[in-house]
């Protein structure tokens, strides 16, 4: 009898235990971030303003949405990017085109070890904002 529920105890924990490392595998990341000029996001026009990027799971290849309050905005393919060092502080960088348009390329968070490289494109920038 005490096998039993010593069995069925054990069952529950690694149940537990896996169930728990699954979750935090596909965590929702999020961060806020600024634009200070209107700028292109997957063919979507964002004013200038305050955002929220939130993604899920550590990548390489995630989805991001980009909200603002609680609407999304736009949705674009991305890629987790490893940084070397933490970032310094939150960066949207975008590709300026010669008509005038500006692409958020890439976004930098404060004190994290990763980027996220926005679209298809290879995540380098002309400027930064």
């Amino acid at each position: 009898m005490k096998s039993l529920l010593f069995s069925r105890i054990i069952t529950a924990i690694f149940a537990l235990a896996f169930t728990t490392s699954a979750f935090c595998a596909s965590a929702m990341h999020k961060a806020d971030f600024q634009l200070s000029e209107a700028t292109q996001v997957n063919g979507n026009q964002l004013p200038a303003g305050e955002y929220t990027a939130k993604w899920q799971g550590s990548g390489p290849s995630v989805q991001v949405s980009i909200t603002q309050g609680k609407k999304v905005i736009a949705t674009v393919p991305a890629q987790v990017v490893e940084l070397s060092k933490p970032a310094n502080d939150t960066q949207a960088e975008v590709k300026n085109s010669g008509n005038g348009d500006r692409t958020l390329t890439v976004l930098r968070f404060s004190g994290k070890k990763y980027s996220l490289a926005l679209g298809t494109g290879s995540g380098k920038a002309e400027s930064t904002n």
